[in-house]
């Protein structure tokens, strides 16, 4: 019996583990790009935080200074 393969059979195995590859490097980069999006939503986040703690802190300032006078 002879055990080699046929052309088609070698064209086919190639050709599967290129789409393989290929859907690897595709989810490698969709992972990389939503982790980023998350990162920069959060770092967007805390950064309306701090503004909101500023702004807060400056109308009670200016209401403390309000009331002295």
């Amino acid at each position: 019996m002879d055990d080699r393969l046929s052309k088609g059979e070698i064209r086919k195995d190639v050709v599967q583990e290129i789409v393989g590859a290929g859907a690897t490097a595709v989810g490698d980069v969709a992972s990389i790009i939503t982790t980023a999006v998350r990162d920069v939503a959060n770092a967007i986040g805390g950064f309306a935080t701090d503004v909101f703690e500023i702004r807060d802190g400056a109308r009670r300032a200016a209401q403390h200074h309000v009331d002295e006078e």
